[in-house]
Protein backbone atom coordinates (compact mmCIF):
# COMPACT_ATOMS: atom_id res chain seq x y z
CA UNK A 1 0.00 0.00 0.00
CA UNK A 2 0.73 3.74 -0.83
CA UNK A 3 -0.23 6.25 1.74
CA UNK A 4 -1.17 10.20 1.49
CA UNK A 5 -1.68 12.08 4.26
CA UNK A 6 -3.40 15.43 4.02
CA UNK A 7 -5.47 17.84 6.39
CA UNK A 8 -2.75 18.95 8.69
CA UNK A 9 -1.79 22.92 9.27
CA UNK A 10 -1.97 25.81 11.26
CA UNK A 11 -5.00 25.51 14.31
CA UNK A 12 -5.47 27.49 17.48
CA UNK A 13 -5.11 25.54 21.02
CA UNK A 14 -8.45 24.18 21.46
CA UNK A 15 -9.41 23.99 17.97
CA UNK A 16 -10.06 21.37 15.30
CA UNK A 17 -8.84 19.81 12.46
CA UNK A 18 -9.70 16.28 9.84
CA UNK A 19 -6.55 14.42 8.86
CA UNK A 20 -7.20 12.41 5.42
CA UNK A 21 -4.97 9.09 4.56
CA UNK A 22 -5.73 8.11 1.03
CA UNK A 23 -4.33 4.88 0.18
CA UNK A 24 -2.98 3.26 -3.22
CA UNK A 25 -1.95 -0.20 -4.41
CA UNK A 26 -4.12 -2.45 -2.67
CA UNK A 27 -7.25 -2.70 -0.82
CA UNK A 28 -7.23 -0.70 2.63
CA UNK A 29 -9.64 -3.52 3.89
CA UNK A 30 -7.09 -6.03 4.10
CA UNK A 31 -5.42 -4.10 7.14
CA UNK A 32 -5.57 -2.65 10.17
CA UNK A 33 -4.96 0.82 9.92
CA UNK A 34 -3.01 3.29 12.56
CA UNK A 35 -2.08 6.85 12.81
CA UNK A 36 0.73 7.63 14.65
CA UNK A 37 2.63 11.39 15.12
CA UNK A 38 6.29 11.89 15.99
CA UNK A 39 7.35 15.84 17.45
CA UNK A 40 10.77 16.62 16.84
CA UNK A 41 13.42 15.14 19.34
CA UNK A 42 10.80 12.41 20.36
CA UNK A 43 9.84 8.77 19.41
CA UNK A 44 7.16 8.28 17.26
CA UNK A 45 4.36 7.15 19.01
CA UNK A 46 0.93 5.28 18.59
CA UNK A 47 -2.56 7.94 18.30
CA UNK A 48 -4.84 5.71 17.18
CA UNK A 49 -5.71 2.92 15.15
CA UNK A 50 -8.66 1.08 13.51
CA UNK A 51 -9.84 -2.89 12.97
CA UNK A 52 -10.14 -3.27 9.17
CA UNK A 53 -13.99 -3.68 9.43
CA UNK A 54 -14.11 -0.56 11.40
CA UNK A 55 -16.14 -1.91 14.34
CA UNK A 56 -13.25 -1.28 16.36
CA UNK A 57 -10.81 1.80 17.52
CA UNK A 58 -8.23 2.28 19.77
CA UNK A 59 -6.65 5.51 21.01
CA UNK A 60 -3.43 6.56 23.18
CA UNK A 61 -4.04 8.07 26.69
CA UNK A 62 -3.13 11.59 25.12
CA UNK A 63 -5.60 11.66 22.80
CA UNK A 64 -8.48 9.96 24.25
CA UNK A 65 -11.99 11.72 24.03
CA UNK A 66 -10.33 14.51 21.52
CA UNK A 67 -9.45 12.35 18.55
CA UNK A 68 -12.20 9.92 16.43
CA UNK A 69 -9.93 7.55 13.85
CA UNK A 70 -12.27 6.29 11.22
CA UNK A 71 -12.49 4.37 7.67
CA UNK A 72 -14.46 4.53 4.24
CA UNK A 73 -13.09 1.34 2.63
CA UNK A 74 -15.25 1.94 -0.19
CA UNK A 75 -13.19 5.32 -0.93
CA UNK A 76 -9.87 3.35 0.38
CA UNK A 77 -9.31 6.08 2.92
CA UNK A 78 -9.08 6.32 6.90
CA UNK A 79 -9.72 9.83 9.15
CA UNK A 80 -8.66 11.56 12.13
CA UNK A 81 -10.96 13.97 13.63
CA UNK A 82 -8.83 15.66 16.12
CA UNK A 83 -10.51 18.76 18.96
CA UNK A 84 -9.54 19.97 21.63
CA UNK A 85 -6.25 20.64 20.24
CA UNK A 86 -3.51 21.47 22.40
CA UNK A 87 0.32 22.39 21.81
CA UNK A 88 1.71 19.21 22.74
CA UNK A 89 -0.12 17.68 19.51
CA UNK A 90 1.87 19.67 17.33
CA UNK A 91 4.16 16.85 15.41
CA UNK A 92 3.83 15.33 12.23
CA UNK A 93 1.10 12.71 11.93
CA UNK A 94 1.51 9.38 9.78
CA UNK A 95 -0.79 6.78 8.67
CA UNK A 96 0.46 2.84 8.23
CA UNK A 97 -0.93 -0.31 7.60
CA UNK A 98 -1.27 -3.44 10.31
CA UNK A 99 -1.13 -6.37 7.76
CA UNK A 100 -1.66 -8.94 11.07
CA UNK A 101 -5.09 -8.95 11.14
CA UNK A 102 -5.50 -11.89 13.02
CA UNK A 103 -5.86 -9.89 16.39
CA UNK A 104 -7.57 -6.46 17.42
CA UNK A 105 -5.13 -3.46 15.91
CA UNK A 106 -2.33 -2.21 18.56
CA UNK A 107 -0.56 1.06 18.74
CA UNK A 108 3.03 -0.42 18.42
CA UNK A 109 5.31 0.82 15.49
CA UNK A 110 7.04 -2.38 14.95
CA UNK A 111 3.65 -3.88 13.43
CA UNK A 112 3.25 -1.05 10.98
CA UNK A 113 4.50 -0.68 7.48
CA UNK A 114 3.99 1.21 4.50
CA UNK A 115 4.47 4.24 6.22
CA UNK A 116 3.12 7.52 4.20
CA UNK A 117 5.12 10.87 4.14
CA UNK A 118 3.25 12.46 6.74
CA UNK A 119 1.18 15.39 7.18
CA UNK A 120 2.04 18.53 9.46
CA UNK A 121 -0.04 19.73 12.75
CA UNK A 122 1.02 22.93 14.43
CA UNK A 123 -1.31 23.83 17.46
CA UNK A 124 -0.18 27.30 18.51
CA UNK A 125 -1.73 30.90 18.91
Amino acid sequence: LLFVESGGGLVQPGGSLTLSCAASGGPLRWHHIGWFRQAPGKEREGVSCISRTGNSTSYGDSVKGRFTMSRDNAKNTVYLQMSGLRPEDTALYYCAADPNVLRQCVLNVPEYDDWGQGTQVTVSS
